[in-house]
């Protein structure tokens, strides 16, 4: 959490009890891994620098207060996990080559004997050890699309395929059966979703426990015991949880749960409370716990909101909309979270473009839409168009490759149900989006121009070719499976011809542009040529760049800068002069 300038750890010791600050860096930090060992008792945290994304592994010693690098401080490294005992971790590290994503093992008592125990081409990541610590399950990750899970016995290096097939399978998360003699896993093999299932490791079959929920099954957790399995559906962009016997195979009636987002699932040792993060658009993430002997949830932190009125914050609404194509027969429905100012309007509107672009808009608490809502009566649209994650792998598919502006036709026909809407001001309509949304923002911008007032974007693709190009090196070829292999001419030209720097003649009306200078993923290159592309055209290009900072905004200082700058822009160039009445 943050209470100052960026994420630190803090500890709370019971519900509602005071916080205390563990971690004081000028950098953001994030995923504490807590040793299982009482003897040793500390955490595993990552940290870069300015941004960078070379994330750098460190333990925190709980009794001494003191901390230590565990890696090269020069290569990327994550995805830490203890063994079952905690006296060994293991983690990915790039650090053979700046490309490819190794597997390492260590202890934290001699981090200068780290040792690779998989070196091979592509991006793998350690999932968890075996109950007995003999064996890793690792998982190689591809595409959204395609992934695939090897179990990596320690002892030989052997390293055998969890349920080999010639099907291409998007896995989710996995974990060992608390016998070691299968794996609980999510995949969306046979299905349009990601069904939770049990796998036999002597059978090799699978066996689905979640086929009668007709959405992703997000995240699960299993107890230690091996008695209870938790998990989280995304059901339409909501989050529900789940919770399965697994001596009965049956669910567990629980108490009511905050409508909205659920993450973060973590059973206690012995199996008899149920940790977890809830946040809704009313309320910042908190964390939870769920006590099994009585079923009851007990809020454990308390968030603040500056001393605002929370009861004043605005729920969406899930709209769904026509587009251009269809299903069956029927016009395709495109699925949107609507945020209506309160008033009479008619409001101006901001259509804010998720990124990924494989990712999906959940309605998360976000102060800053509250802050378009209440204070300056900006209607927010949040649309999930095609290619978006959560509505099963077809919809993902559509808008790979050549199928690329499909997305923004999307768009296009959101503009058309905005001008149906009495309460909805279709001339004074604009765009915002950040890395994959922010290309989606340019691309909006220049194929309705004439419809839209003005866009914002943040850290964007501006041009797929320079981008694939110039993006650090471990990211490359994950990116040329979603977006198209730019060595390939054919392929080049077609992304050359989409690009908004090939099309940044036909943008007009006023962007805002921001940026971090260590972005790793989508150069800094990258937004400065577009700006320089619509300046040279005359156009009105408002350009911030954080110097400190990499893809997207994580330091409080630069993140208000930021959201004034925003503000100030919206005032100006999308309500004008005109106001709305409330």
């Amino acid at each position: 959490t943050r209470f100052g300038e960026t994420n630190q750890i803090h500890w709370v010791k019971m519900p509602g009890g005071a916080r205390y600050q563990l971690t004081f860096f000028d950098e953001p930090v994030s995923g504490a891994k807590m040793n299982p060992d009482p003897q040793t008792p500390g955490f595993i945290f990552g940290k870069d620098v300015g941004g960078s994304e070379f994330y750098q592994l460190f333990f925190f010693n709980l009794a001494s207060g003191e901390y230590r690098m565990l890696t090269d401080g020069k290569s990327r490294n994550g995805a830490s996990v203890w063994a079952n005992q905690g006296n060994r971790f293991a983690f990915y590290t790039t650090k053979r080559n700046g490309r490819d994503w190794d597997i390492y093992v260590g202890s934290i008592k001699q981090p200068e004997d780290l040792q690779p125990v998989l070196e091979s081409s592509g991006s793998w990541i350690p999932v968890e050890w075996s109950p007995d610590d003999a064996r890793l399950l690792v998982r190689k990750y591809v595409s959204i699309n395609e992934s695939y899970y090897y179990i990596l016995d320690l002892n030989t290096r052997k390293l055998t395929q969890v349920n080999p097939t010639s099907e291409k399978i998007g896995y989710g998360s996995a974990k060992w059966a608390h016998d070691g003699k299968g794996l609980y896993l999510t995949s969306d093999e046979g299905s349009e979703f990601r069904q939770l299932k049990y796998y036999d490791l002597a059978t090799q079959k699978s066996t689905v426990l979640s086929g009668h929920i007709p959405w992703d099954v997000n995240a699960f957790d299993l107890s230690r015991d091996g008695k209870y399995l938790a998990f989280v559906t995304n059901e339409d962009g909501i989050s529900k949880l789940h919770l399965l016997d697994l001596k009965t195979k049956k669910e567990i009636p629980l108490p009511e749960i905050p409508l909205g987002q659920i993450y973060g699932l973590k059973f206690n040792p012995d199996g008899t409370k149920l940790g977890m993060v809830l946040n809704t658009p009313k309320s910042p993430g908190d964390v939870y716990v769920l006590e099994m002997a009585n079923n009851k949830l007990i809020r454990w932190t308390y968030s603040e909101v500056g001393g605002l009125r929370t009861e004043n914050f605005i729920e969406p609404t899930l709209i769904h909309y026509e587009t251009f194509d269809k299903v069956n027969g029927k016009p395709r429905m495109i699925p949107a979270f609507y945020y209506k100012p309160r008033g009479k309007g008619p409001f101006p509107v901001l259509i804010y473009i998720h990124g990924g672009p494989e990712g999906q808009y959940r309605p998360f608490f976000n102060s800053t839409f509250q802050y378009y809502l209440n204070e300056m009566g900006i209607a927010v649209i949040a649309p999930n168009v095609r290619g978006s994650a959560g509505y099963g792998k077809s919809y993902l598919l559509l808008d790979n490759g050549y199928k690329r502006e499909d997305s923004v036709k999307d768009i296009g026909k959101l503009l058309d149900w905005i001008e149906q809407q009495p309460e909805l001001d279709a001339s004074r309509v604009g765009v915002i989006g950040g890395s994959y949304g922010g290309y989606m923002v340019l691309a909006t911008m220049f194929h309705y121009n004439d419809r839209l007032k003005a866009g914002v974007e943040i850290v964007g693709i501006s041009n797929f070719v320079t981008f694939l190009e110039h993006t650090k090196d471990y990211r490359r070829n994950l990116r040329r499976v979603e977006y198209g292999d730019e060595r390939d001419p054919k392929m080049r030209e077609f992304l050359i011809k989409i690009s908004p720097t090939t099309n940044a003649h036909k943008i007009t009306k006023p962007m805002f542009i921001a940026q971090g200078l260590n972005d790793p993923r989508v150069p800094a290159s990258e937004s400065e040529q577009i700006v320089k592309a619509i300046r040279k055209n005359g156009g009105t290009a408002w350009y911030m760049l954080a110097k400190d900072e990499g893809h997207g905004f994580r330091k409080k200082s630069n993140r208000d800068y930021y959201t004034h700058a925003v503000v100030l822009f919206l005032e100006r160039y999308l309500i004008g002069n005109q106001t709305t009445k409330k």
